[in-house]
């Protein structure tokens, strides 16, 4: 059994080790009375001294953990959660496999918990394997040839494969504890499991995806890449059938696990009566910093004191109805051309693990909300994101080189001629102009009242030579596919939406756990393929 202490803070010189004697003495156990090890750590500056804040598992037996959690009164004192038990408990039968629609974090995860139990999956990814997808990246970055469905949105990993591997969460669930430990036994750094923070880093992760899909076909899953779903067979209100590319494929039931990037299935759906609605997203710029000024400004004179990590940010500013916030922060990183239609310019970002490049970079997003758009289309948010990268991409002019402006320029309202100390790491070239030709007024405004909030809480964040690049659209899905609470489309039984694309995640951890929350529907209602 095992407690979990939070909430120790220690000086940064302070050994690891009394972090484990302070946890004992909150419990009143002393070294002899079971086992203690860090759960989880992170740095502090909050309270003007540079702090450890560390978690400790204290692994005890029943009766002294019971003891224990009955005469405290202290919050940070808590049970740890049990770990979660999966197991096939459906009686109906299934004439075929599962279908789980997308190789991202959310079908990665539903189609391993069925294998696992096994359901013998059938994967289908409208995009390539891991290797191959990589040779369509680098030959866009390199030639600007834009492959649509090999791209850093669509194959296997999904767009979550080419980010920074950040598993960060505000869910409590205790289905991330599983998803952390597979991706740990696939190949996840060991230290992934301590951090507050983990981030594996795209060079790790992709590696992580490529042994989590061999482990699903050594379990007996299929997965068929270059397989597009073009819409579904449903009869009276229930899924009969998948049609795609490749054929027709009969299918009781189906989790679709598409990302925020499915545009061309999010129409089908809508053509073939699905009930799908609006929903709030985000667009904006990626912005770079020189990384050792964000370590300056987060750790001032600690910097020439210690060897610290790459420093982060989460940064955000409300007004009215609409908040700008930093969103999917990559220290020493690059900013990534995420086209996948061709004449559109779309930026992400990524860190390798080591989180050595020079610049610091995030998206500074501006909410856009459903009543942004008039009339009662669906898919009015994503045609707005898609005019918006076509905008970029002209600016640009052509070839897919991405629109930059110096902040400093866009706060005097003035084109930007040059950059500044800051140099673009967009592989696929710039061009200094006016994003005012790009975004919409109401984002120029909330970025110009946020950057000089950001600059009071991170010293030289709101620096002149601050570099702005256009645009970023893709932060989350613009509609929500609506599902019952069966987990199952309002309009078509069997059909299981789940994932960013659905509209019921926003990034990798919280989409994983929703894919295996699809899974387990499947579990409670079928028990495994027969034969």
């Amino acid at each position: 059994m095992s407690i979990v202490i939070s909430g120790i803070r220690l000086p940064y010189e302070q050994a690891d080790a009394a972090a484990l004697a302070a946890a004992r003495r909150r419990c009143r156990v002393d070294g002899r009375q079971g086992e203690a090890r860090i759960y989880k750590r992170s740095l502090d500056l909050r309270h003007g001294k540079l702090s450890k804040v560390f978690s400790v598992q204290l692994d005890l037996p029943a009766a002294l953990e019971e003891k224990i959690l009955s005469r405290t009164q202290d919050p940070n004192v808590r049970r740890k959660a049990r770990p979660l038990e999966l197991s096939a408990q459906g009686k109906g039968r299934l004439s075929h496999p599962p279908v789980v629609v997308g190789l991202g974090p959310a079908g990665l995860f539903a189609a391993l918990v069925l294998a696992e139990q096994g359901y013998r999956p059938l994967v289908l990814e409208q995009g390539p394997p891991m290797e191959e997808r990589d040779r369509a990246i680098l030959q866009f970055n390199q030639k600007g040839v834009l492959s649509p469905l090999a791209n850093i949105q669509f194959g296997e990993g999904g767009a979550g494969a080419y980010s920074d591997g950040k598993l960060t969460t505000r869910i409590h669930d205790p289905r991330c504890e599983l998803v952390l430990e597979r991706l740990l036994a696939h190949g996840a750094p060991p230290e992934t499991a301590e951090a507050a923070k983990p981030h594996i880093g795209t060079d790790r992760l992709k590696g992580v995806v490529v042994s989590l899909r061999q482990k699903i076909q050594a379990l007996g899953g299929q997965v068929c890449f270059h397989t597009r779903v073009e819409r579904l067979r449903i009869e009276d209100g229930r899924l009969a059938g998948l049609v795609t590319d490749q054929g027709e494929i009969p299918c009781q039931t189906a989790i679709l696990a598409v990302g925020h990037s499915a545009r061309p299935l999010f129409e089908t759906l809508v053509a073939q009566g699905l009930e799908v609605v609006r929903k709030p997203f985000s667009v904006g710029v990626r912005c770079e910093h020189l990384q050792q000024d964000i370590d300056r400004g987060r750790y001032g004179s600690y910097c020439d004191r210690y060897d610290l990590p790459p420093a982060e940010y989460n940064l955000s500013r409300r007004e009215g109805q609409r908040a700008c916030y930093s969103f999917c922060m990559c220290p020493g990183g690059h900013v990534v051309a995420a086209a996948s239609e061709e004449g559109g310019v779309v930026t992400n970002g990524m860190s390798y693990h080591a989180r050595d490049g020079r610049n610091a970079n995030a998206a500074l997003a501006v909410s856009v909300l459903p009543e942004d758009f008039e009339g009662q289309d669906p898919l009015a948010g994503m045609e707005f994101q898609r005019r918006l990268e076509r905008q970029a991409f002209q600016v640009g002019g052509g070839g897919y080189a991405a629109p930059i402006q110096r902040y400093g320029d866009l706060r005097e309202g003035r084109p930007s001629q040059r950059v500044g100390k800051v140099e673009p790491t967009y592989p696929r070239g710039t061009v200094a102009t006016d994003l005012g030709r790009v975004l919409p007024p109401f984002v120029l405004d909330q970025l110009r009242g946020a950057m000089p909030y950001f600059g009071r809480q991170i010293p030289g964040f709101d620096d002149g030579d601050t570099l702005f690049t256009g645009v970023e659209t893709r932060t989350s899905s613009p509609v929500r596919l609506l599902r019952g609470e069966d987990l199952q489309a309002t309009r078509c039984k069997g059909l299981i939406p789940c994932g960013e694309g659905a509209g019921y995640a926003g990034g990798i951890m919280s989409a994983a756990v929703d894919g295996i929350r699809a899974a387990q529907r499947i579990l409670e209602e079928f028990r495994p393929l027969e034969g």
